[in-house]
C-alpha cells in the first residue's frame, strides 16, 4: 500500500483493522475511533467501551479477512464496525444477521422493548459488493404511506421517551463504505478517512476529526517487537490471500473461456455451415430468378420483334393496296376519256 505521496513520509501507519484489534481498545486512543464515527454519522460520538463482537469468533483463516468489533456509545447506542476483505456473495444477509443479533441480545426476558438500543452497522469492505457508482451508502427503515406518501412520525410522548422523530429512527441503520471504488480524491473530511482506510496513509493537509491523533497513535514503530511480527505476518497473509484470490479469478476466467470455447465452437461451426447452406440456396434462388427474368425479357423482345415485323408487313400490304388502287383509278380515268 502506498504511504509515500504527499503524506507523513517518515511514519508508516498500520492498517485500521489491526488498530481496531489492538491499539484502539485503549481508552487513550478512543478519540481516533470517535473522530471516524463522528465524521461518518455527522454528529459528535463519544465511545463508552469497545468490545469484541461474538461474530468475530471465527476460524484462524477468516480472522485475516475480517474484523468485527462492537462499540457502545455514551448514549447507550451500539455501533457494529466490520471490515471485510474476502468476497462474500451473501454479505448483505450477514449485515442483517449481525444487527439483529445485537438487538435480540440486548433485551432480557421481562424487560420492556424500549430498552432495545439503536444499532448502527458500519461495514468497511475491500471487494465489490452489489452494483452502484457511489462509495458510501446508508440504509435505514422508513414507513411511508401508500396513499399520501408521508413518512410515519412518532407521537409527542414517543418522541419524549425515545428521543427520536420518526418511527424508522428506532430501527438499525446500515452504512457501507466501498473503499475499492473510492477515486482517491478527498472532497470532504469523510473522504479523508476513506482515503486512510484504503491506503493506510494520511495526507499532510487532512483535517478530519481523529486523523491528527491517528498520525501519532497508529505508527508502526510504536508497536512492540511481538506486535510488529504479528502485524507483518497479517499483512503478508492478506497479500497472499488477495494474490491467491486474484489468481483463482484469472484461472477461473481462463478455464471458463476455454470451456465455453470448446462448447461453443461446434455450435458455431454448425451455425456457420447452416448459414453457408442458406447463402448457397439464396444464391441458387437468385440465379434461377435472374435466369427466368432473362428468359422472360428474351421472350418479350422476340414478341416485340414479331409485332414489329407484322406491323411492317401490314404497312407494306397497305401501301401496295393503295398503290394498286391508285393505278386502277388512273386506268379508269384513261378509258373514260
Amino acid at each position: 500500500m502506498d504511504t509515500t505521496k504527499n503524506t507523513t513520509k517518515s511514519r508508516v501507519l498500520i492498517s485500521f483493522d489491526y488498530a481496531l484489534k489492538r491499539l484502539l481498545r485503549n481508552k487513550a486512543n478512543y478519540d481516533v475511533l470517535e473522530g471516524f464515527l463522528s465524521e461518518l454519522l455527522m454528529r459528535d460520538v463519544k465511545v463508552k467501551s469497545i468490545g469484541e463482537s461474538e461474530g468475530n469468533q471465527l476460524s484462524a483463516e477468516d480472522k485475516y479477512n475480517r474484523v468485527d468489533v462492537m462499540v457502545e456509545e455514551s448514549t447507550g447506542e451500539v455501533i457494529i464496525i466490520e471490515l471485510q476483505f474476502a468476497r462474500e456473495v451473501d454479505y448483505f444477509h450477514r449485515m442483517l444477521y449481525g444487527a439483529s443479533k445485537v438487538v435480540t441480545e440486548r433485551i432480557k426476558r421481562g424487560e420492556n422493548y424500549v430498552t432495545i438500543p439503536k444499532v448502527y452497522s458500519i461495514n468497511i469492505i475491500y471487494f465489490d459488493l452489489g452494483q452502484g457508482e457511489d462509495y458510501v451508502y446508508r440504509g435505514r427503515t422508513c414507513f411511508v404511506g401508500l396513499h399520501r406518501q408521508d413518512e410515519l412520525q412518532l407521537s409527542a410522548a414517543q418522541r419524549h421517551t425515545f428521543g427520536s422523530e420518526s418511527a424508522g429512527d428506532i430501527y438499525p441503520e446500515y452504512y457501507i463504505l466501498k473503499t475499492n471504488t473510492f477515486n482517491d480524491v478527498a472532497m470532504n473530511t469523510l473522504d479523508e478517512w476513506i482515503y486512510f482506510l484504503k491506503h493506510n496513509a494520511i495526507e499532510d493537509n487532512f483535517k478530519a476529526k481523529g486523523l491528527d491523533k491517528a498520525r501519532e497513535a497508529l505508527v508502526r514503530d510504536n508497536l512492540t517487537e511481538e506486535e510488529r511480527r504479528e502485524y507483518d505476518y497479517l499483512m503478508r497473509v492478506r497479500s497472499e490471500n488477495r494474490s491467491a484470490y486474484a489468481s483463482a479469478i484469472d484461472e477461473g476466467i481462463i478455464e471458463g473461456e476455454l470451456r465455453a470455447r470448446s462448447e461453443l465452437e461446434p455450435r458455431i461451426a454448425e451455425k456457420n455451415q447452416a448459414l453457408a447452406e442458406k447463402e448457397q440456396a439464396l444464391a441458387r434462388e437468385r440465379a434461377e430468378k435472374e435466369q427466368a427474368l432473362a428468359e422472360k425479357e428474351q421472350a418479350l423482345a422476340e414478341k416485340e420483334q414479331a409485332l414489329a415485323r407484322e406491323r411492317a408487313e401490314k404497312e407494306q400490304a397497305l401501301a401496295e393496296k393503295e398503290a394498286l388502287a391508285a393505278e386502277l383509278a388512273a386506268l379508269k380515268s384513261k378509258f373514260k376519256n
